[in-house]
């Protein structure tokens, strides 16, 4: 699915972020929030006052009403919100303080400070009845007092939208900026910190940051002493499996209090390729220490999950942990996947993971 493209615009003369209509609007103080998609190629006869006119978009055909793009006058169309979808994402940032050997979204050294605007435009457009959002990056929280804006216009706006956020918190080592996020008070929050070793300098590896292991777990007891919910994110890849059952139970003994643990499968992006051997591991090989791991933190009473994994490569006693995790927008199965009797429940891959995937993958009975 693409999320971006080029095709011509009419009535445009400066960059806008509107809402998709297919249906003239007789209330012209709500054209400036518009951007009028004619499904035919055929506008109406009065386009007076609409943010933008667009013909239809091939590249893009699932844009529907109550969407949201940005437009800019040289033709460029990114679709920020889907309506249908649950599974959007403000990437607030590309910037980042972690080089993660594994990033699918590797940081740039840039000044994008302006896209607040955007953000803050976007949450205004978007329907109040979305049931989830997530903010991304790079990391988010480098912005600071911008963060905290974001987070209080959403929770401002849309109320009843559960909001997930994806930070490796090691801003939080600051105790008063943890504290700060308690002080937003957003009903339905949760802030989803990698964590990839039990011991320092190996985490410190993966996220290329030396000092990072101590600023997150210490982040992370900071967050706790405010109760702001927390979810651990592990990434799975060569480096990270063999302490994966000494990380379960560290994560048992230190840090009980997450609310959720996501063991999640290598996404096949950004860094990766230029680090795939230091990385890649079938999944299939590691899946008794993924089973150990899973009892520990089960058996301590923990909520986890495994994301971004294959039935098929996972031992059947682990498929009751197993989640529907991808985003749809990148969310693919291979030809042998069309004769698989379990593909309906089964979490698919990655576009990316048709370059390279487990072995072992295969169709099976209903």
């Amino acid at each position: 699915m693409r999320l971006f493209a080029r095709t011509q615009v009419r009535n445009l003369t400066a960059p806008v972020v509107a809402r998709v209509t297919t249906r003239a609007t007789p209330d012209l103080s709500r054209r400036a929030y518009e951007v009028f998609l004619s499904s035919n190629g055929e506008m109406p006869a009065d386009i007076t006052g609409y943010a933008a006119c667009l013909p239809p978009v091939p590249q893009m055909p699932y844009l529907a009403d109550g969407d949201v793009v940005a437009i800019s006058p040289d033709g460029w169309i990114r679709a920020l919100y889907r309506r249908s979808s649950h599974q959007n994402t403000i990437l607030m940032t590309e910037q980042c303080n972690s080089y993660c050997l594994m990033c699918s979204q590797p940081p740039k050294g840039v000044n994008d400070a302006h896209r607040m605007a955007e953000h803050l435009r976007l949450v205004d457009l978007i329907d109040p009845e979305t049931a989830e959002l997530g903010v991304t990056g790079g990391e988010p929280t480098l912005f600071k007092d911008d963060f905290i804006r974001l987070l209080l216009h959403i929770k401002d706006r849309l109320p009843r939208t559960a909001l997930h956020v994806l930070t490796n918190g090691r801003m939080f080592f600051y105790r008063r900026f943890a504290e700060r996020i308690a002080e937003v008070a957003h009903p339905d929050l949760m802030l989803g910190i990698p964590l990839y070793s039990d011991v320092d300098f190996e985490h410190d590896y993966v996220v290329q940051a030396k000092g990072a292991f101590e600023e997150t777990v210490l982040g992370l007891h900071h967050l706790a002493r405010y109760e702001v919910p927390v979810e651990i994110r592990v990434v799975l890849h060569r480096q990270t499996v063999p302490r994966l059952v000494r990380l379960a139970e560290f994560i048992a003994r230190n840090i009980p209090f997450a609310a959720h643990v996501a063991l999640m499968g290598l996404e096949m992006f950004g860094f990766v390729h230029r680090n795939l051997d230091a990385l890649w591991i079938d999944p299939f090989d590691y899946r008794d220490a993924l089973r150990e791991t899973v009892e520990t933190l089960d058996g301590a009473g923990m909520n986890v999950s495994i994301y971004n994994h294959q039935l098929c490569t996972l031992p059947g006693e682990l498929w009751p942990f197993a989640r529907r995790s991808i985003s749809d927008w990148k969310n693919v199965y291979l030809d042998e996947c069309d004769r698989c009797g379990v593909r309906e429940q089964c979490g698919g891959f990655f576009q990316s993971a048709t370059k390279r995937h487990s072995r072992f993958i295969r169709a099976l009975p209903r």
